[in-house]
């Protein structure tokens, strides 16, 4: 594929990738540390076009001096471990000061192969387009990039108590808006976003939804799906799945348990409260946050924490659930929504962002107002005693998630990757 197709033409299918994921390495579990759906989104891309043809290279930042150069993560799909910085765990605001580093290695690995050797460079989040972009500009090809998330939104969407975004973010997100060829958005709220907040512009905007797997993420019994979990059959579980840290909200959900137990205590001897995930950013700070809530308000006894799960198992928890919650301030996307509804669970969940998107309000899930916890007490409480309301929107969940497949998430991809065009290479006269 050349980078410098006439404007309006479309270039061949790439043969190569470069896919940029400096914070958090595609080989972590998601909802640990700062490992969630980005994480999952780089892998299935990558798997998909790597059965496609496409070869992908993964760049991430090395964290100990024992990982690999290269690791294959299947067949045509190579994790590249860049070392940038002091090795372990670097909070992501702190990783901006080793972009030098990580983009030379990336130059390294160019140079070790045939010129040419890729056609096009996806950057994933911030910190990766900042790097990605330059690398790109060097090798005269497209570049791509995914923001995830975005600091202005995040903070005009702030939970109590939560850090702001810092100002080098907003002002790197800004120039990585100037610098990219094509942005993608999950959404079309995204897309307005990066418009509204950034200035990007509507030749550069391709909104292209993530997707789920559908051949772990399925239907089935509810009940066989509780024994394998732990739980008795008559068991109302209440599911939140994702890093714990205040962005994500897990403790609306403590509080509805609560306001829903004061509602109907009748439910205590049923109730369990499960959250599936680790900490995670202004969370590790915090590892007491949702315990220590829990007893205040008197339902530790029916809250359940446990570890990120594989996916085959993660699967057996949303198949057990009454509901999936997903109470977030912020949202891109909201996978954990479409896992879930694929799963034949229902999911309530905040109106923001991307949720609007996962989430058919009414149909397949619930979208509620704001982050009041009486509010989601009142619709978990209508889908617990209305099993005749559940099952409608339990059956429509499954439809709904089966319109955001992966491979639909990779043509639309590809289609981007070969309209794409980049200038002719720069020299590299900076690294920031």
């Amino acid at each position: 594929m050349s980078g410098n197709a006439p404007e309006g033409e479309q270039t061949a299918t790439p043969s190569r990738v470069a896919t940029v994921s400096l914070h958090t390495s595609p080989l972590d579990q998601p909802g640990t540390g700062d490992a969630g759906g980005l994480n999952v989104y780089v892998v299935e891309v990558a798997r998909r076009m790597a059965e496609r043809g496409v070869a992908v290279d993964v760049f991430t930042r090395a964290t100990g001096p024992d990982l690999p150069p290269v690791v294959e993560l299947v067949p045509g799909v190579n994790v590249r471990h860049v070392p940038a910085g002091p090795y372990g765990h670097l909070d992501k605001n702190a990783l901006a000061d080793h972009l030098c580093p990580f983009i030379f290695g990336m130059l390294r690995a160019e140079a070790q192969g045939e010129p040419g050797h890729y056609d096009l460079v996806h950057g994933h989040y911030w910190l990766s387009g900042r790097a990605g972009v330059v690398a790109a500009r060097r090798w005269g090809v497209p570049f791509v990039q995914s923001m995830h998330t975005m600091a202005r939104v995040k903070n005009a969407f702030l939970a109590e108590g939560d850090a702001p975004e810092p100002e080098a973010r907003v002002r790197g997100e800004d120039q990585l808006v100037r610098q990219a060829d094509r942005l993608i958005a999950n959404t079309d709220d995204e897309a307005h976003q990066l418009r509204e907040y950034y200035g990007a512009r509507e030749t550069q905007l391709s909104v292209i939804p993530p997707g789920v797997d559908l051949e772990i993420f399925t239907p089935g019994s509810r009940r066989d799906a509780l024994r394998r979990i732990g739980l008795a059959p008559d068991t109302e579980l209440l599911l939140f799945v994702g890093r714990v840290q205040r962005l994500k909200a897990p403790d609306v959900l403590i509080r509805a348990a609560a306001r829903l137990l004061e509602r109907d205590p009748s439910l205590r001897s049923r109730l369990v409260v499960g959250v599936v995930g680790g900490l995670s950013g202004g969370g590790t700070r915090e590892p007491g946050l949702l315990t220590d809530l829990a007893h205040s308000l008197g339902v530790a006894d029916v809250v359940r924490v446990e570890p990120p799960q594989d996916r085959v198992r993660l699967a057996d928890y949303y198949r057990a659930a009454t509901a999936t919650v997903v109470p977030s301030y912020s949202e891109s996307f909201g996978l954990v929504a479409v896992e879930s509804q694929a799963c034949g669970t229902p999911v309530v969940a905040s109106r923001v962002g991307g949720l609007t998107t996962a989430v058919a309000d009414g149909s397949s899930g619930v979208l509620v107002e704001g982050h009041d916890p009486d509010d989601y007490a009142a619709e978990l409480h209508r889908l617990i005693t209305q099993p005749a309301w559940r099952a409608k929107l339990a059956l429509a969940a499954p439809r709904h998630a089966a319109t955001l497949g992966w491979s639909r998430t990779v043509d639309e991809l590809l289609d981007v990757y070969r309209s794409s065009t980049a200038p002719s290479p720069l020299p590299l006269a900076a690294c920031r």
